[in-house]
């Protein structure tokens, strides 16, 4: 994506502080490059018994305070070390703190599917106002209903602009259909259908197994799909299975090939041999976790969202217009 007209005209004040925690530092490092900033210095490290220490190595008295973490694996060390950072920052007396989650975690536990279940992502909401965060800034929610959860603004960012533009460059000389893996997410399909001249969409019918995580069985497309190279979008992969199952269904069904199009790589347990050996022509995702290189393989596409972090940063800073950053 490329850089916002005013954010590289902008001279960097002191007034913006960027920090990073220990998750993903190389994205945050080229936030911070895109920014012209530097990240702050920062001291941090886990006791013998695993607690964690913060503490930032020049002061941040009055600063507009942006902390990106992402909660990778291990998740719960993630999000109490971003906890732990927006507290000293508060005690510090920053004057507004973000925070920057590229991928919010916990956000799949939205709603109560059986009783005596929590709602963890209402749960990280309050967490994170408790410690002393003004503002959420994240990257595809799993629903956009978390964004109420949060007692104060929340930019929710679209990674879709990133992900079209790459399905477009690539395959948008033929016959498309965009496919939901489930029925749950028909209005993302529509979103990215309107990028692909109203493309035909179609989706999984599945079936869940609420009482195990991760099981998932694709029955049957719905919709027209022989033929077309199938775009089959999602806002996450963990262990593969569902999203390749739904590739085998959809090259059953006739699809001339199936492209798998995620914003967050969560690639838990066997997810890389998975989507390694599937019927899928090209894994497109954004860097939004950590991938290490040995878990990279050829049919995969890791697209940077640091430019649209930076962008929407620098709005955010500037008060400017977030919502402007998706407009056409």
């Amino acid at each position: 994506m490329a850089t916002n007209k005013s954010l590289s005209k902008r001279t960097p004040t002191n007034n913006l502080m960027l920090f990073s925690g220990r998750a993903h530092p190389t994205l945050a490092k080229e936030v911070a490059e895109l920014l012209e900033v530097d990240c702050v210095p920062t001291t941090a490290y886990d006791f013998a018994n695993g607690e964690i220490y913060v503490r930032f190595d020049e002061s941040v008295r009055g600063c507009d305070a942006f902390v990106i973490q992402s909660h990778a694996a291990p998740i719960n060390e993630s999000i109490m070390e971003q906890l732990i950072m927006i507290d000293a920052l508060k005690r510090a007396s920053a004057k507004r703190i973000t925070v920057v989650l590229p991928f919010y975690g916990y956000a799949r536990q939205d709603k109560k599917h059986l009783g005596r279940e929590p709602i963890s992502a209402r749960l990280m909401a309050d967490l994170f106002l408790a410690a002393g965060a003004d503002r959420l800034m994240t990257v595809d929610l799993h629903t956009a209903q978390i964004q109420g959860f949060f007692d104060g603004p929340v930019d929710h960012l679209l990674a879709m602009p990133i992900l079209t533009r790459q399905v477009r460059k690539r395959y948008g000389k033929k016959p498309l259909a965009v496919v939901s893996p489930d029925a749950g997410r028909i209005k993302v399909a529509e979103q990215w259908a309107r990028q692909f001249d109203n493309a035909p969409l179609a989706f999984i019918h599945k079936t869940r197994d609420v009482s195990k995580a991760n099981v998932t069985k694709a029955n049957r497309v719905v919709g027209e799909v022989a033929g077309r190279t199938c775009i089959l979008v999602d806002d996450l992969i963990d262990t593969g299975g569902t999203i390749c199952q739904a590739a085998e269904a959809l090259m059953n069904d006739g699809a001339a090939e199936v492209v798998i199009a995620a914003t967050h790589a969560v690639f838990s347990g066997e997810a890389i041999d998975k989507l390694k050996n599937s019927v899928a022509t090209e894994v497109i995702v954004t860097n939004t976790l950590p991938l290490a290189d040995e878990h990279r393989f050829d049919k995969l596409t890791v697209l940077s969202i640091a430019p649209l972090l930076a962008q929407a940063v620098s709005a955010v800073f500037e008060d400017g217009s977030v919502t402007s950053l998706f407009s056409e």
